[in-house]
């Protein structure tokens, strides 16, 4: 007895009653304000039968009106119908409601283009304070979760596993993130189509590529826009090619792919059959990064200048997050006389600055298994954009924060352009021994200044010779009728 008094103790930390969702309970029947309200969003589709027995879990252990499942309804719809609701409480006084407004977390369990949906939701609200947010990794990368310390292996999904999530979610810290905006454009081809080849079509979440509209500001005559944006990484060429045969093979095969396990080793398996540990034998020059784009970065506050792209380089990735590919880290720690000599900064998730690393082949990306590995670092930048060269090549693969596609280049003009810049930030609930830095913690630059990674004269010399060591819905709008300013 005295065990279920303490859970439910515990779990009224976490409670919101239901009429803050409907107008049914009446405010005297409220208890006190929980400290740490949750929404909790899930994908029942993610990591196999794993999201649909947490998302049951999850409407046992909290009131069933704050859980969700996002195949079923939209986040952005959510978050729309819940702060108006809440803006309308506050505006009738209630107190509870405005302390659920002012502590409000959010938890997410599914992959990395979930949880980017989110992200991109709560970004959208434009709010004073936005709710930080818990990511669960249900995915197959899961890097978004484990660059803030909550893992990337499938969590449990029984009662306890639920319970211990929650008590982490209690006591994580809150850090800043920062978001970035992609922008492709391309003139309108005189023959064929700029449209991405099937099975697969352009990422689904809400902050990956979508056409803009004829209205948009961004919009084009002649040209074909798309607009998204990105929290984790952006990458092309050959990381982006064996992603996208292994999101064609899940598409078109998705009983063969319900077990996180199965999932990495099939992708091990693509990297090998995709030709990319002997890249210089089957894959022409013509694929390497150099011979297709020239690319060109934007320091803090500077003009742009071309990047120099050593010619063996065949993919690039620009990161924003110290995870890729299940928790790798392709930029690792340059020593202190490397950041001296290179211009370069310690890695932060909120200094407003991607990380630019190349690598070669398979082999090279294999070298981030080892201690201190790391790519051909490039560059750190506020803006990179990358201009296709007329006729380089019939496509290219890209890939945003784990959803990669096939991209027609068009061979009639040079003017398919993508670029990415900082846009801002939002929050992230991290546990205190995460793998992220703040500018903001001075424990973060403190412990990164006094880290020495490897020998930097032999550092310099390979990567001068290109041999340096070594993952949707429609924007959330406030309705006119609501004064923003007020949602804070």
């Amino acid at each position: 007895m005295a065990e279920s008094n303490s859970e439910s103790d515990f779990l009224k930390k976490f409670y919101i009653p239901t009429y803050i969702f409907i107008d049914e309970t009446k405010i005297s029947d409220v208890p006190d304000a929980p400290e740490f309200p949750v929404l909790v969003f899930i994908n029942s589709k993610s990591g196999g039968q794993l999201g649909g027995d947490l998302l049951k879990t999850y409407k046992t252990v909290l009131n069933e009106h704050q859980v969700f499942d996002v195949e079923e309804e939209a986040p952005d719809k959510v978050l729309r119908r819940v702060y108006i609701r809440l803006e309308k409480l506050k505006q009738e006084n209630d107190e509870f409601a405005t302390k659920i407004h002012e502590n409000l977390r959010i938890i997410v369990a599914g992959g990395d283009g979930t949880a980017g949906w989110l992200l991109g939701v709560v970004c959208d609200l434009k709010l004073q304070h936005p709710p930080p947010i818990a990511t669960v990794p249900l995915g197959t990368g899961n890097n978004l979760p484990f660059s803030f310390g909550w893992g990337k292996k499938n969590p449990g999904t029984d009662r306890n596993s639920v319970m211990s999530f929650l008590e982490q979610v209690m006591k994580a810290k809150e850090m800043k993130i920062d978001n970035w905006h992609i922008l492709m454009r391309m003139r309108a081809p005189k023959e064929g189509s700029c449209d991405p080849i099937p099975p697969l079509e352009l990422p689904h979440s809400l902050h990956a590529f979508g056409r803009v509209s004829s209205t948009d500001e961004l919009n084009m005559e002649g040209y074909h826009t798309f607009r998204g944006g990105l929290w984790n990484y952006f990458s092309m060429g050959m990381d982006a090619q064996v992603s996208y045969a292994f999101h064609s093979e899940r598409k078109l095969h998705p009983e063969k792919f319900k077990n996180q396990l199965v999932n990495q080793s099939t992708y091990a398996k693509l990297g090998c059959t995709q030709g990319w540990f002997a890249a210089s034998i089957f894959h022409p020059s013509s694929r390497n990064v150099a011979q297709l784009a020239k690319v060109k970065i934007m320091k803090r506050h500077g003009q742009w200048q071309d990047l120099h792209i050593p010619h063996s380089i065949r993919s690039i990735v620009c990161l924003n997050l110290p995870s890729f590919s299940g928790g790798l880290n392709p930029w690792g720690t340059p020593s202190g006389r490397k950041l001296r000599d290179r211009d370069f900064t310690p890695p932060y998730v909120d200094d407003g600055l991607l990380e630019v690393v190349g690598f070669r082949d398979a082999w090279h990306g294999l070298v981030l298994l080892a201690p201190n590995g790391h790519g051909t670092r490039l560059a750190q930048a506020h803006r990179i954009r990358f201009e296709f060269h007329k006729g380089a090549a019939d496509y290219t693969y890209m890939r945003v924060d784990g959803e990669p596609w096939k991209q027609p280049l068009p061979n009639d003009d040079d003017t398919v352009v993508v670029e990415i810049s900082h846009l801002g930030q939002v929050n992230m609930l991290a546990t205190h021994n995460c793998r992220s830095k703040s500018v903001r913690d001075p424990s973060s630059t403190s412990h990164h200044n006094g880290e020495e990674n490897g020998s930097d004269e032999e550092d310099s010399r390979n990567e001068a010779d290109g041999f340096g060591k070594f993952g949707a819905a429609d924007t959330f709008k406030i309705p006119d009728e609501v004064d923003i300013s007020q949602l804070s």
